[in-house]
C-alpha cells in the first residue's frame, strides 16, 4: 500500500507534527541544521563561541567597507570554515549577515513562531487612490497596435 492510498497520516505529516509539538515545548524545530552561529543542545538553540567569533569578524570587516567576496576570500585564506566544512562563497557571507542585520529573520523562527498571526506586508494596498494622469512609459507612446 503507498503513502497516497493510505487511510493514515503520511510520513511527512506525521513529522510536521511532531516538529509543531517540539517548538510548542520550547524546542528547536527547524528544518536541517541550526544557522551559522548557533547549534541545538538538547533541542534548544545556543551560541556557538567559535563561530560567533566569526560573525563578529565577517561584521567588522562588512562594517570597513569590504565586499561580500573579500570578506569570503579573508575567511578561507585564514582556514575558516562554513557550518559544513566548506570554503566561504560571498553568497554565505551575505546569509550571514541578513541574519545579522534582521533582513532574513525566517532563517532562526520556529513553527510556534511561524504560527502567530502577522499583519501582511502589502496590507495597506487596497487603499491606494488611482492616479488622475498616470505616468506615461516612453516605449508605449505612440505604439498603438493596428
Amino acid at each position: 500500500m503507498t503513502a497516497e492510498k493510505s487511510p493514515t497520516e503520511s510520513v511527512w505529516e506525521r513529522l510536521e507534527k511532531g516538529r509543531r509539538l517540539k517548538a510548542l515545548r520550547g524546542g528547536y524545530a527547524g528544518y536541517g541544521s541550526p544557522p551559522y552561529g548557533l547549534t541545538s543542545v538538547n533541542g534548544e538553540l545556543v551560541d556557538h563561541p567559535q563561530e560567533q567569533a566569526v560573525i563578529e569578524l565577517i561584521r567588522r570587516h562588512h562594517k570597513s567597507g569590504k565586499s561580500l567576496q573579500q570578506i569570503a576570500n579573508w575567511l578561507n585564506e585564514r582556514g575558516y570554515t562554513t557550518k559544513r566544512g566548506q570554503k566561504w562563497q560571498r553568497i554565505s557571507v551575505k546569509r550571514v549577515l541578513d541574519r545579522m542585520y534582521g533582513k532574513n529573520p525566517s532563517a532562526c523562527q520556529t513553527h510556534r513562531d511561524l504560527d502567530q498571526e502577522h499583519q501582511p506586508v502589502l496590507s495597506g494596498l487596497n487603499t491606494i487612490e488611482p492616479m488622475d494622469n498616470p505616468p506615461v512609459d516612453k516605449f508605449d507612446r505612440g505604439m498603438e497596435i493596428k
